[in-house]
């Protein structure tokens, strides 16, 4: 067996193990939901698949996720029949069902597994293993699928499988499978502008006969993959019942945990300047949502400023894609189409609607791939990724997983520090030295040319250091002071002041890729 096959599977069972040792731990409402999908599925013909509302957890994914949920529902019946049953199964809680859920996740892995090997195989081994330490490995992606419980990761290897198909110039495939992700997770559906604009300009533009063949192609195979998996529910007459459930707008702008995003700021701004207004008299009436409520349910909740609507943030998304699609016509690159795909989802996260703080891996994920190319692209990496780690510990807030998330953040950001320090310093330190025996004509200059380079590499600007240490003070205030001093009162700060910190460093992040992806020619 090759020597980098090995060392993949290494870093996979490495993951693995951690996954496999966190089976007992919490998870929440989600492994129901999903149990009940597979009930559905498995027990209702497909034109009832999302009609049904024997549970409040009703089907709203895309027809292929119901489909794979079908799949798992198979080897579910014969675990424990129970587990697929639709109304004795209700909130069935069983090890059968819980050790089946856990464990098809982490199957499911191998997609992912599969999508980040071929995203790396033209690249060197160091930048590679590196590559697949921080996808494979994730903390965050741990979290979301292994803790809290959902199925991200194989969806990530489809996305990741798309853009290295993209990358190598293989177009078509790279489209065929992101229309098939669209069709397993709509939410994917932010970077679909990326992908046209990209697509058309670089596959199907060149000569009226050839591009309006090759947009044949191109056309004809989204459209099957679309028909595949909606064309039966057209059959059955369910397609606007599958849109609804799909489209669920009545949820709110916000979710119940503000996801660190725009519209935390705009939502601070509105209770801010209502405060004050009514300190000076003015008779403001306080909206139906509160701050421990997180704004869920219509659209009207601001005292003062203007309501969201969908449309808002549909624009507010364009909008910010924008200069990206711009770039992307003029300069088509398959070398800039992951830093494009990650934008996109950046700027969904920022001015989305109902967006969920999981939703963060979406950027994070991709932009992993691009992370070695370049000691800037390290260092905000760097950042990033820890930033939109600490952004889930909400998810888990039960005291025994405390130091679960703990340990999972700091153990990726000390791999990332020594990885990227040894990548990134090594290279400056010889470059720097190689200068020094050209130009420096006596031994003391050398030498000190020489200790000046080993201090270059892999270091954080005094911003990125203080914003870091940041959340170190946040996570203190949360977790130590804010009982201390405040106790019960107030218990919604703790949560407000990491969604607002948070926000702070993944605009900055939005700021820096634009400014990333424009100036790269």
């Amino acid at each position: 067996m090759p020597v980098h096959i090995v060392q993949l599977v290494w870093i996979f069972g490495i993951a693995t193990t951690i996954k496999l040792l966190l089976i007992p731990s919490y998870y929440s409402t989600d492994l129901e939901v999903h149990r009940h999908w597979l009930a559905i599925t498995h027990s209702l013909p497909l034109s009832q698949w999302y009609s049904d509302e024997t549970s409040q957890w009703t089907l709203d994914y895309p027809p292929f996720f119901a489909s794979f949920e079908r799949l798992l529902s198979a080897f579910a019946h014969l675990v424990d029949p129970q587990i697929v049953h639709l109304h004795d199964g209700l909130n069935y809680k069983a090890n059968s069902a819980i050790y089946f859920q856990r464990i098809s996740v982490i199957f499911s892995d191998l997609l992912l597994l599969y999508g980040v090997y071929r995203s790396t195989l033209n690249l060197p081994s160091f930048k590679r293993n590196l590559i697949w330490v921080l996808v494979i490995c994730s903390p965050g992606l741990i979290i979301v699928d292994h803790l809290h419980f959902q199925y991200n990761g194989f969806l990530f290897g489809w996305l990741l499988l798309s853009i290295s198909f993209l990358a190598q110039g293989r177009d078509v495939m790279g489209g065929l499978l992101f229309a098939i992700l669209l069709c397993f997770k709509h939410l994917f559906a932010v970077a679909a502008p990326v992908y046209f604009v990209y697509l058309l300009r670089h596959y199907c533009w060149g000569g009226l006969v050839r591009g309006f063949a090759r947009l044949s192609v191109m056309g004809a195979v989204v459209v099957a993959v679309f028909a595949a998996a909606y064309g039966p529910f057209v059959y059955h007459g369910q397609i606007q019942q599958v849109i609804r459930r799909m489209f669920p707008f009545g949820r709110g702008l916000c979710h119940a945990y503000w996801a660190p995003n725009f519209w935390v700021f705009y939502i601070m701004i509105d209770k801010g300047i209502a405060f004050l207004l009514r300190k000076f008299g003015f008779s403001i009436p306080a909206p139906a949502a509160s701050f421990t409520g997180g704004l869920v349910g219509d659209a009207s909740q601001f005292a003062i400023l203007p309501k969201i609507t969908p449309m808002t943030t549909f624009i507010m998304v364009l909008l910010a894609l924008s200069p990206c699609l711009f770039k992307t016509w003029r300069d088509p690159r398959p070398r800039l189409i992951a830093r494009s795909v990650a934008y996109s989802y950046t700027c969904g996260f920022l001015f989305g609607w109902h967006v969920h703080e999981k939703a963060s891996l979406h950027f994070v994920i991709p932009l992993a791939v691009v992370a070695v190319e370049s000691l800037e692209d390290a260092k905000h990496y760097f950042l990033l990724s820890i930033v939109s780690c600490y952004s889930l510990f909400p998810l888990l807030y039960e005291a025994q997983e405390y130091l679960i998330k703990v340990f999972l953040l700091l153990l990726h950001s000390i791999l990332m520090w020594f990885c990227f320090s040894a990548q990134y310093t090594k290279n400056v330190a010889m470059k720097a030295a190689l200068q020094a025996d050209k130009k420096a004509t006596q031994f003391d200059l050398k030498r000190s040319s020489r200790t000046a380079a080993e201090k270059g590499g892999f270091v954080l600007g005094w911003v990125a250091k203080s914003y870091l240490f940041g959340i170190l003070v946040v996570e203190i205030w949360g977790q130590v002071l804010h009982p201390h001093l405040l106790g019960d009162k107030f218990p919604f700060v703790p949560l407000m002041l990491i969604s607002i910190y948070c926000a702070l460093g993944i605009l900055y992040s939005w700021i820096w890729q634009l400014k990333r992806i424009m100036i790269l020619s």
